[in-house]
């Protein structure tokens, strides 16, 4: 209840987005030394370097999504599987891209013990997208990018929406929200945060 008050206080107001934050537990998906405290509002560290990200910016991203229960979405970036198993619990399926190997297969046992199973992970280069299952009604990118991604616009539907921090690594990043309209992409720009590099490629090692 606590964790749903302090979404609440912070502007989270998507009763559905409010209800896939209470639905999955997020203690599944955060190292075991830290599942006491799975539901503080911060990030955490996760393998490979990489990070879960707070529950208010998870809960913020999605809501910014305006999900329906018929869209198809691409994730970039998997992590640990806590925002691909939060959009599953909103969307009919939801494809989930991850570099490294080591988190990907980590991601795909979870969604199986929790029976999430509208969840495609993929190993691969999140930059590249997952062309092969396009068009995609809403696609959300959890890592930083410098500048849009061209390949992820030319994989979201006409009228689709796409979600992703935008900025320098070493400097300001903004969550932006970019809608495919006939005219080009419509911009918002919204809160401030900091993420992890989307990087090129797919992972050597791990």
């Amino acid at each position: 209840m606590e964790f749903l008050l302090g979404l609440r206080r912070r502007g989270i107001a998507d009763p559905a987005v409010l209800r896939a934050m209470e639905e999955v537990p997020r203690e599944n998906f955060v190292r075991a030394d830290d599942a006491a405290v799975a539901y503080a509002d911060h990030a955490m560290p996760i393998d490979c370097g990489q990070t879960i990200s707070q529950p208010y910016v998870v809960a913020y991203m999605t809501e910014r999504l305006s999900l329906a229960p018929e869209h198809k979405v691409l994730e970039i970036g998997t992590g640990s599987g806590y925002q691909a198993a939060v959009l599953s619990r909103l969307a009919a399926r939801v494809v989930t891209i991850e570099r490294y190997r080591t988190l990907a297969e980590q991601a795909r046992a979870r969604f199986a013990a929790l029976g999430y199973d509208n969840i495609a992970v993929v190993i691969g280069d999140g930059r590249a997208g997952v062309p092969e299952e396009a068009p995609y009604d809403r696609i959300i990118v959890t890592a930083a990018a410098e500048s849009i991604p061209r390949a992820l616009v030319d994989q979201l539907a006409d009228g689709g929406v796409m979600v992703l921090p935008l900025g320098p690594q070493d400097g300001a990043q903004i969550i932006v929200r970019l809608t495919k309209t006939p005219s080009g992409l419509f911009r918002e720009n919204f809160i401030g945060v900091r993420f992890v590099p989307l990087l090129p490629g797919k992972a050597r090692e791990l």
